[in-house]
Formats: structure tokens, C-alpha cells, sequence
């Protein structure tokens, strides 16, 4: 059972995460028209299987049953806003988080790069002129006590003919110097998103 308030305003809020006992790993999302509409993605940290909601690729640093929830809510004609809520990692330890460009895979790196406003023509981006939190969604976050985690970012651009479909997790926060400029560790989690 998914424990989701819905509406707009309850959007716009810090949402809730799955309930403590649900065991559902379908994906709760709104279908958007061209980033005009929110969306939220909930779902339980499992080993890969097509079609799940969020996938572990480190059980040790992103445990089987831990819980995350992305919404994707645009503000007026020309920003949004990403929001990130993690809860069951482990305690007090910073993770990086960021879009990606492609969907949850049985590897890491199916995600692909990370979504960038203005594409970086050199791949892997490590420039700080595209990898930078104003051209790409940086979500780091450190959980507290309990595990707990949550990161938002606002974007002065909408997803536009290009729409990404994952939010990645990595072991450590994002890196800004030239050469290491939006790098932020291994991979650890995926969370399907349709942004």
C-alpha cells in the first residue's frame, strides 16, 4: 500500500515516503506533458528486475527495503523544482544524487550521463562550464540518525524536448573542481522517474 496524499498542494509539500510496512515496488507517477505537469516516484530499493520502481547495485550502502520518493513540480512559466526523500540508508553519511538521462538498468551505468540543460559536446562531462548545479539537477543530501534524507533543487529552465528518466544516487557529494567538475563517487541506486 502507498501512503501518497495527492493533489498539487500536497505536492508542493515535503512528501511522504511509502509506508513503513507497504510492499509495493510499483512506481506512482503522473504522466506530464512536456514538463507542465508534477509528477511523483515512489518505490523500495530492490535488486534489479525489469520494470522496477528503484534499483540497489550496493545492498551494503543502499539497503534492499529502503524507500525513495521523487516529484518533479514546475513553478510558473520557466523554473522547476526536483525534490529527493530517502529513508532506511544508513545513518549520518553523505550521499551524492543527481538526473539522469536514461531509465534504471541491470547495470549502473545503463542510467547514463547525467541530464544536462546545455549538453556538454565532451562525454564524460567533467567541465565546470555544463557540470555545474545551475545546468544539471544535484540532489546530495546527508541522512540523519535514523537514515533519513532529503535534497531539493530549483531549475531556472524546464525539461524540454529532451526529458530525463532517473534519478541516480552515488557514494559520495558531487565534486565541482575542473576535471572532477559533477563527479560524486560510484553508483549505488537508481530511482525510475518519467520527468
Amino acid at each position: 500500500m502507498l501512503a501518497v496524499r495527492t493533489g498539487l498542494t500536497a505536492m508542493l509539500m515535503p512528501f511522504t515516503l511509502l509506508h513503513p510496512g507497504a510492499t509495493s515496488t510499483t512506481p506512482l507517477s503522473v504522466p506530464i506533458r512536456h514538463g507542465a505537469d508534477p509528477v511523483l516516484a515512489l518505490g523500495r530499493f530492490v535488486s534489479y528486475v525489469p520494470g522496477q520502481a528503484a534499483v540497489t547495485y550496493d545492498p551494503k550502502l543502499v539497503p534492499a527495503g529502503a524507500a525513495a520518493a521523487v516529484a518533479y513540480l514546475p513553478v510558473g512559466e520557466k523554473q522547476a523544482n526536483v525534490q529527493l526523500r530517502v529513508s532506511g540508508l544508513l545513518p549520518n553519511r553523505k550521499y551524492g544524487a543527481h538526473v539522469h538521462t536514461n531509465r534504471c538498468g541491470p547495470k549502473p551505468e545503463d542510467a547514463g550521463p547525467h541530464y544536462q540543460h546545455q549538453k556538454d559536446p565532451v562525454t564524460p562531462s567533467t567541465n565546470p562550464k555544463y557540470a555545474n548545479p545551475r545546468n544539471e539537477v544535484w540532489l546530495d543530501f546527508t541522512t540523519d540518525a535514523r537514515g533519513n534524507g532529503f535534497a531539493q533543487a530549483t531549475q531556472d529552465w524546464k525539461f524540454g524536448d529532451r526529458h530525463p528518466h532517473s534519478v541516480i544516487i552515488h557514494t559520495e557529494h558531487t565534486h565541482t573542481g575542473e576535471g572532477h567538475a559533477g563527479t560524486a563517487g560510484a553508483r549505488l541506486a537508481c530511482v525510475n522517474v518519467d520527468f
